[in-house]
């Protein structure tokens, strides 16, 4: 698809054993891959199964764009608690040896914590400085595994579910091998698609690709709901981007193979869109 690498998430089969998953991802026409951490699905406080995972990706043929941290409730970074952060940390550490392990080159972070509201003012920002610090930390671990971290927005009812968020975690934090992933789902939903791409270009490195209808995050195929697809490519030819697409699709509860060829139509939409934008206007692809 152009210069844009197009993956999926193993997301979609989040209740499935990767052992079983990845030839189903595989056969379904994909070789490039985002791993999803669900304890379901791989095991990464389990060496052995994450070497048996890469050794099967690497007998496939399938490449780890990156891996997905593990969120819940218990696992807040931004904690005012030292001993809750602290440990949330040390889980996020595990994730980072589990990527090293799937030789990926992304490690993909919600940054703060997965509870619904937002803290009053005040707390939020002894959040943020102490998000900011767990960062610091966790960038150097991947730096010295070879990863490179990335902050994925989060969805609007949660902190950093808006692009100011995430640019006041990039401005604090001092390590270098740092940039974003822009989930197009959250962003519709808080507001943010039409400026985003502006905003985060010097650090987007990755896009969680996935649709909705706007009122909830259904993780939908490209197409299937209520997003602008042509508006935010061109936002992206504009601005240069030259990273990969990974779909990040719901498991709709259908047969693996119907999952997959709700992906693979996917991809031929965008790569549609794409190939009419770059025939329109050939010089922005340079």
């Amino acid at each position: 698809m152009s210069d844009w690498p197009c993956g999926i998430s193993t997301g979609c089969f989040y209740k499935t054993d990767i052992l079983q998953a990845l030839p189903i991802v595989r056969d379904g026409g994909f070789n490039l891959i985002e791993v999803c951490s669900f304890p379901s699905h791989l095991d990464y406080h389990n060496p052995a199964h994450v070497t048996d995972a890469a050794a099967l990706m690497a007998k496939l043929g399938i490449e780890a764009n990156s891996f997905h941290a593990p969120f819940a409730d218990r696992i807040d970074i931004s904690s005012l608690h030292p001993p809750q952060r602290m440990a949330a940390v040390r889980e996020v550490y595990t994730a980072c040896e589990a990527a090293h392990i799937l030789k990926a080159r992304y490690l993909v972070l919600h940054p703060g914590p997965e509870s619904s509201g937002k803290p009053p003012p005040e707390e939020c920002y002894h959040r943020m400085t102490c998000a900011a610090a767990s960062l610091n930390e966790i960038a150097r671990r991947c730096r010295d595994l070879g990863l490179i971290l990335l902050l994925e927005n989060m969805l609007p009812h949660l902190m950093f579910g808006h692009t100011s968020d995430i640019l006041f975690l990039l401005g604090a934090i001092r390590e270098t091998n740092v940039g974003t992933c822009l989930d197009t789902g959250h962003a519709f939903l808080s507001g943010d698609l039409r400026t985003v791409v502006h905003k985060l270009s010097g650090h987007l490195r990755m896009l969680h690709v996935n649709d909705n209808l706007g009122d909830q995050d259904g993780h939908l195929p490209p197409g299937e709901g209520a997003i602008d697809w042509t508006s935010l490519i061109r936002q992206l030819r504009q601005w240069r981007f030259h990273g990969p697409l990974i779909l990040e699709l719901a498991d709709s509860g259908e047969s693996p193979e119907r999952i997959m060829e709700h992906a693979r139509n996917a991809r031929t939409y965008l790569g549609e869109i794409i190939a009419r934008i770059d025939l329109n206007d050939p010089g922005r692809t340079s």
